[in-house]
């Protein structure tokens, strides 16, 4: 949402009623850095709309454990549920319980399941994941040509967690948009999820290298992944000058990297945009109020040359 549109919202809001909400918040993981982004852009925006408590909890990626925690929001009565899954599959079942008890509830990020079909009181905000791929596999084949490896380059795929489909839209559409392109000679040497994390992005980077063949580019679900693969990279004696690591997120680790010459390229995902419309859509359905079933905040392209005015945003 545009900054004026969501000024407007959160006005509405402020003005609409001087009634109190608690809204129970289910997140995927509290150790994920764009995680606890989201974490406190919810805590910022409850704060702004004023009358609003967030009980916020971790999941540690643990379904189960994110079941409980929803079930435990529905018996405490909350006003509205705001969820991080983490199993985009479960959301059906989550939805469910929701929709019986009356509570609305609001997806963030993880794209659930059963998008098409939320009930009523329910909606999804986030990112159109299958634009993060295209815009860093259109800005890596970019620099593939300048180095005149269009045609030849082995790429490797490092995936978050395959439970979301995130991992799968971000994998398939780097891809297809490689596939399409002035790239399309490239070959896919390999993918393998790293779950998100750093260090697991290590040792894949670090058995890929062991395997002795070429490494042109990495492309990483997320900035953490990317960070990992650079760690690893670096530590096997690689010159960062040959090899392209792309991310995802635009955090300040990532965005480090890049001012470090590490990074090439990574996309915007922007977490406060993400958290305010979710508070603001939990916030008016708790009201009475009726919201869009999906909320798209957009992604942006994010290069040595723009990167200072995101460093700002994050």
């Amino acid at each position: 949402m545009k900054s004026t549109v969501a000024a407007a919202v959160l006005a509405a809001l402020m003005a609409g009623t001087a009634s109190a909400e608690t809204i129970g918040v289910s997140m995927q993981s509290f150790d994920n850095n764009f995680q606890t982004l989201l974490r406190q852009g919810l805590d910022a925006r409850a704060s702004q709309v004023g009358g609003v408590t967030l009980q916020i909890e971790d999941a540690q990626t643990d379904i189960s454990k994110q079941i409980n925690q929803v079930n435990n929001f529905i018996a405490a009565g909350v006003d509205g549920i705001i969820i991080t899954l983490t199993d985009t599959s479960a959301a059906p079942g989550i939805s469910e319980a929701a929709r019986k008890a009356g509570i609305p509830l609001v997806y963030v990020n993880l794209e659930p399941e059963n998008i098409d079909k939320l009930p009523e009181k329910q909606a999804y905000v986030g990112s159109k994941e299958i634009d993060s791929g295209r815009l860093g596999a259109e800005a890596a084949c970019e620099l593939l040509k300048e180095m005149g490896k269009a045609d030849e380059a082995q790429v490797y795929i490092l995936m978050g967690d395959l439970a979301h489909q995130a991992s799968r839209d971000r994998t398939s559409s780097v891809k297809e948009t490689l596939a399409a392109g002035d790239c399309k000679g490239v070959t896919i040497a390999d993918e393998q999820s790293a779950a998100w994390t750093r260090t697991n992005a290590m040792d894949l980077t670090t058995n890929w290298v062991t395997a002795g063949q070429p490494i042109d580019v990495i492309f990483a679900n997320n900035d953490e992944m990317a960070i990992g693969a650079i760690q690893a990279l670096k530590a096997a004696g690689m010159s960062m000058d040959d090899v392209i690591v792309v991310g995802i997120d635009a955090t300040q680790d990532g965005l480090a990297a890049m001012a470090a010459g590490d990074l090439d390229v990574t996309v915007f995902q922007n977490a406060r945009g993400q958290s305010a419309s979710a508070v603001d859509a939990a916030v008016a359905l708790a009201r009475g109020k009726s919201v869009d079933k999906e909320v798209w905040v957009p992604f942006e392209l994010v290069t040595p040359k723009n990167m200072a005015e995101y460093a700002k945003q994050n």
